[in-house]
């Protein structure tokens, strides 16, 4: 499935059903009066959260949602009925923007929450609305009102526990692919993963946590280099970030210049980012057979005071040390 995160869409809600003219007409009653009824309500739009969807694909390829109008009065005080709303379903963790001003309207950060996107207009008053003592024949009615439209963005950013980042091929996706049922595509170039991943993790008999894998970012990522731009926004929605940085033979640069450049286009891209909760992973351990790239990057996050574990996804090696501690950490935000 294409993912989609990031959408502008326009929403017109349903104009009200104008009042009706009419007046009484029946037989053996000379003087009848007004009898129209009001016109119905349009359909208001409205934007619904959904456990089941993971992307606004759907909202890629309609760009408008126009609902209904209300139906005319009628006769005989006969009320014209309300037209139905006009529901757009979208992900959980949608955050919906005025597209003129940038203005945040809603973030729709759980299921089933919703937001009247656009009003509907209501019914215009019947004729017998306007009947009094010296007017007893009125002739005229109100149109119904119109309904709001607008322009919005729609910006989806994933919900997870923790966060994937690093360069690519520092081992993100064999990473998650390890410690969830996530099945990302793992090769040897870069840019192998071109989407988030979401994986869910259950580790022995504690609570369930979801990783979210999140594809590479370069330096100058916070100005639209490489892939990191586009997906730098779900990074912001993580309790805590998992930092991977390769410390393999196979490696030309240094770890410690890898790790500052991913952490220097955080903070470029939002200075918040650099206060969430990080810990550092050097990972392909099995191909570290000097271990002097591994113990300069552990040093370095000692003097940083950030904790760092050396893992192997592909051969297994410290992932239940790594595991036990993000279980621990996550529960102890929860609670």
């Amino acid at each position: 499935m294409q993912f989609v995160d990031y959408v502008k869409i326009y929403v017109k809600a349903g104009d009200g059903g104008r009042g009706c003219v009419s007046f009484r007409r029946e037989k053996f009653v000379p003087k009848g009066g007004p009898n129209g009824g009001d016109g119905g309500r349009g359909g208001h739009v409205i934007i619904r959260a959904s456990k089941e969807l993971n992307t606004l694909l759907d909202q890629r390829y309609r760009k408008e949602y126009v609902a209904d109008r209300g139906e005319h009065g009628k006769g005989s005080n006969k009320h014209g009925k309300n037209a139905e709303d006009k529901i757009i379903l979208v992900p959980v963790g949608t955050v919906i923007k005025d597209a003129e001003s940038g203005e945040v309207i809603a973030d729709l950060d759980s299921d089933n929450t919703e937001l009247m996107a656009a009003k509907a207009g209501r019914g215009g008053l019947g004729n017998s609305n306007f009947a009094t003592a010296t007017r007893q024949a009125p002739k005229f009615a109100q149109p119904g009102e119109e309904g709001e439209e607008k322009w919005l963005v729609l910006e989806l950013k994933l919900l997870a526990d923790v966060g994937l980042i690093g360069l690519p091929n520092a081992g993100k996706s064999t990473l998650i692919s390890v410690i969830s049922s996530a099945k990302p595509k793992i090769a040897d170039y870069p840019f192998t993963t071109l989407v988030p991943n979401l994986g869910v993790v259950k580790f022995r008999e504690h609570r369930s946590f979801v990783v979210a894998d999140i594809p590479g970012l370069i330096e100058g990522a916070h100005m639209g280099a490489g892939l990191g731009f586009q997906f730098l926004r779900h990074v912001e929605r993580t309790s805590m970030l998992l930092h991977l940085v390769e410390v393999s033979d196979l490696s030309p640069s240094d770890p410690v210049e890898d790790f500052e450049k991913i952490n220097n286009e955080l903070v470029l891209y939002s200075p918040e980012l650099a206060n969430k909760p990080m810990v550092v992973v050097g990972t392909k351990l099995d191909l570290a057979f000097d271990k002097t790239r591994l113990g300069k990057l552990q040093s370095h996050c000692r003097e940083r005071g950030l904790d760092f574990f050396g893992i192997s996804a592909v051969a297994g090696e410290g992932i239940d040390a790594l595991m036990m501690y993000l279980v621990q950490k996550i529960e102890g935000m929860r609670t």
